[in-house]
This record gives C-alpha cells, structure tokens and sequence, in this order.
C-alpha cells in the first residue's frame, strides 16, 4: 500500500494524518507540502525509539534551528514534571507561537508534549509523530492531551489539535509482540464499536496484523483513523458521542492506576481486560445477547491476549479499583458512567451504574 492521507476537519483545526513507510526520511518535504513553516524546532523524543530512523528526518530540516529533548516515556513520567522542563526549554530558547514543538515517540510522548504545545504561550504549531501501533491508530488522533497525577489517569489535560499526524510504518519493526498487541487493543475497539465488517476482518487476519505483515498492517492503520476521525468531527470536545472511544476504558485506566502505572500491565493490555470487563458487565445487564457476547469472546480469548484480572488483582484490591472508577472524568454523579455495546457497531453511552453493581460484579470476577 502507498502512502494514505487522511483528513481531520474539526471547528478548530483541519490538518492531515499521512500512513505510509518512509515517511520520516521525508520529513522536510512533508513540512513544505503542508506549509508548515517555522524558524526553530524542539523534537521531543521518547528514549526508545531507535536514533537511525529518526536522524534523517531531523537532518533534512537543514534551515530550521533544531533542539531535541528525550524523555523516558513511561505512565510514572507522564507528569507535570516533563510538561514544565519542554515549556523551561521553549521559554529559555525564545520560542514564538510560529515556531514548532514536533512529539516523536508513542502515545505518552505525544499526550505529554500535546500538553506542553496547549499552554506555551496558548498555543505553539505541533506536529505528531507516532511510533507505536498503538499511537498511530489512537493517540495521535484528537487532539486529546494529559498527564497522569496520584488521583487518576488523564486527568489534567486540554483539547489541542496538531498540525499534521504522520504516521510511519517502519517504526512499527522495532516494537516487541507485547507494543504491538497493546496497539491492537484499540484497533479491536474501534472495530467494536463502529464497524462490523472491520471486525470480521480482524477475526479473519489478526495473525498477519500481529506479524506486521503489508498491506494488512497499513490498511488497519487507516481503517482505525478513519473511525476516529469520524467520530472526532463529529464531537471535538467529547460532549457526546465521542465518548463511544472510551469503551473498556473506565476499568481499563483504573486498573492502570490501581497498579500505580507499572509495567505490569501497558495500556492497550488494560484496555482489552476492560472491553473483556465492559461486555461481560453488559451480559450481566442483559444489554447484550449471549450469542454476540460469544462472538466476540472468541476473538478475545486469543493467546496473545491477557484474559483474567485475577493475573494482575486480589479481592483485596476491589475497593482501590473502584475508587479509581469513581473519579473516572467522565462521571459527574456518585454513580459510576460505563460505554457498553448492545451488539457489534452499537455502542451505548453514559449508562450509570451504582458502586455497588461495580463491586459485585467485580468480585465475582476477582473469585470465580
């Protein structure tokens, strides 16, 4: 597959997502083609991307004024802590708001240095570079920043659209099976709640995807955005419908924090136990059929998939799961707000359910 472009029209931004390989040995080309012009740069790089795939892209901006500033992306380090040493960095190299701010790195990089672009002067030209499968089919789309604080995950952020997304495949070979099963999650979610054909689809190849493999792995990339961008014009703010992309999430993000962000469990393995969670809660609910609770079942029963949060949780760590629950962002009430799916490409939004049906239904989980 070549190169794709994608557009994302919002009320505040209109800018391209570009999949392809390569795409980083062309970066001052794509700058230009975009009309994105800047007198200097600060490139924010996550430590674990590897430096020969991204020294030709910087090379190539020979008459823009480059810095680069690396972080350790981590869950722990997506903090107010690295937010303020980039803005420190902008501030002390005289930044204007027509100079850029470029994220290179997964979704920690891209939320954390999204943040940084929000509030330098209320705003800075940022463009997001996504290195892992996970980034570049979620995370990078939206314009969703944040950071992570002792009381939650995500929960000091704004709303700051890039410039240009460009998504580049080749990083995709430097990822361990694990990165790139963490990436799928959210493919698999979007595929849950939009399209059920694309579901199918994924049933049908998720070896090839899972191995890299072309044009399987490019065309699932542009799938996957192109539900998100859907969804993204339609509701910038998350008022709405955006909120259908946070299925599994609510349990997803607090047993992330109920782990204190370790390595134990990333994110996209977090997310699949909490689709796992959100449609098993919904049969219970009798929001969903058995027959398709067991279609999709048999997708995520997968070996390459985490499949019990009696690996990772105890009885004992109900009550700190729920009160992660409780203070999600998306609630407003003591009542605790679930995305659910009534079938395939039917999601339901904002059904509120009682501390107590959480508690029960996660003890259940937690003994059985």
């Amino acid at each position: 597959m070549k190169q794709t472009k994608l557009i994302v029209g919002t009320k505040s931004e209109r800018y391209p997502i570009l999949i392809g390989k390569n795409l980083i040995s062309k970066l001052s080309k794509i700058l230009k083609e975009n009309s994105i012009n800047c007198k200097k740069c600060l490139i924010v790089i996550d430590k674990n991307v590897p430096k020969k795939i991204i020294s030709t892209g910087i090379k190539s901006l020979r008459k823009i004024n480059i810095f680069k500033h690396y972080i350790i992306a981590s869950e722990k380090n997506k903090n107010q802590k690295n937010v303020d040493e980039i803005v420190n960095i902008l501030l002390e190299k005289n930044f204007s708001r027509e100079d850029c701010l470029i994220s290179i790195g997964g979704g920690i990089t891209g939320d954390v240095t999204g943040f940084a672009a929000s509030i330098f002067k209320r705003g800075l030209k940022f463009i997001n570079i996504p290195s892992t499968l996970l980034s570049q089919v979620d995370s990078s789309i939206g314009g969703k920043t944040g950071i992570n604080t002792k009381h939650g995950k995500n929960l000091i952020g704004s709303f700051y659209q890039p410039k240009l997304v460009i998504s580049d495949t080749n990083f995709l070979k430097t990822l361990s099976r694990r990165e790139i099963v963490c990436g799928y999650g959210e493919i698999l979610k979007h595929s849950l709640i939009s399209n059920r054909k694309l579901y199918f689809f994924l049933e049908k190849n998720i070896d090839a995807i899972l191995n890299l493999k072309s044009p399987y792995i490019e065309k699932i990339i542009y799938e996957s955005c192109k539900i998100k961008k859907i969804v993204v014009e339609k509701d910038e703010k998350e008022m709405g419908i955006r909120k259908i992309l946070n299925l599994g999430h609510t349990f997803a993000h607090a047993y992330e924090a109920s782990l204190n962000f370790s390595k134990k469990l990333n994110h996209g393995e977090a997310v699949i136990l909490g689709i796992r969670s959100a449609i098993k809660f919904g049969l219970s609910k009798k929001i969903i059929s058995k027959k398709e609770f067991d279609l999709i079942f048999r997708h995520l029963d997968n070996k390459n998939f985490p499949t019990s949060i009696k690996d990772y949780f105890s009885l004992e760590d109900c009550n700190k799961i729920i009160s992660f629950m409780i203070k999600d962002k998306k609630n407003n009430s003591e009542k605790i707000k679930l995305i659910l799916i009534k079938r395939i490409g039917l999601p339901i939004v904002d059904k509120e359910y009682s501390k107590k049906n959480i508690v029960l239904f996660l003890k259940k989980e937690l003994t059985n």
